[in-house]
């Protein structure tokens, strides 16, 4: 009995069933998002590998030149000290106008003082000493303007006679027995005595009063005769 031949109608038929199966949206739309899953991976990835560098290099600080940074120190450097050095000239320059010129607001109301004393003087020679009275209201008055003058300033007279003795503001020149005023008053005032505000000029030179011996003696003999 001889065998038949293979059938070849079974692999045209596999092929007409596979054509003729009908088409499944479900499945369709599971290989559509497959699909567009792994593109979508593999286009994340890419740009992942690309931004990575980027961000490594914000990331990086970036290397300092030490020469340059250097540099930037001894520019710094340079700047500061001519500054420090202008600064250091406009503060002697400063300095020195003020000892060369910081009284001149003294000078200029002195200056009103220094002419009604010349006038005076002038008045004076001109009467040929005559008008002593006159001579003596224009001194007067020069001495209060100067006074009033060296007050805007802050310059003070220190108030000695009558005064008990200060060290601190008075100098005694001598002693003199008083017994009209107690021991150790000012009676007499041969300098006046001058204050800057708190600072001290010149000492008042004063005389100072004591006690008269004879009080003394006749006060020591009444304590030993009690």
């Amino acid at each position: 009995m001889t065998p038949k031949p293979p059938d070849q109608s079974n692999g045209s038929g596999a092929e007409d069933a596979e054509q003729s199966l009908p088409p499944n949206p479900e499945l369709e739309e599971a290989l559509r998002e497959a699909a567009e899953a792994v593109e979508a991976q593999a286009e994340g990835a890419a740009a992942a590998g690309e931004a990575e560098p980027a961000v490594l290099a914000e990331d990086e600080p970036e290397a300092e030149d030490p020469v340059a940074q250097l540099s930037a120190y001894a520019d710094q450097h340079l700047r500061l000290q001519a500054e420090f050095e202008n600064f250091r000239r406009r503060a002697l320059k400063e300095r020195q106008e003020a000892a060369q010129y910081g009284h001149q607001n003294l000078v200029k109301d002195l200056l009103s003082a220094v002419d009604n004393l010349e006038r005076a003087i002038d008045h004076a020679r001109r009467s040929e000493g005559g008008d002593l009275e006159g001579l003596l209201q224009g001194v007067e008055l020069v001495q209060r303007e100067m006074l009033t003058a060296l007050g805007n300033h802050g310059v003070v007279q220190i108030e000695s006679q009558g005064k008990v003795f200060d060290p601190a503001v008075h100098e005694a020149m001598a002693q003199a027995p008083d017994a009209t005023v107690p021991p150790n008053t000012v009676i007499d005032v041969f300098e006046q005595g001058y204050m800057l505000r708190d600072r001290l000029i010149r000492p008042a030179r004063v005389v100072v009063a004591k006690q008269p011996e004879g009080e003394e003696t006749d006060q020591g003999g009444g304590e030993s005769a009690d």
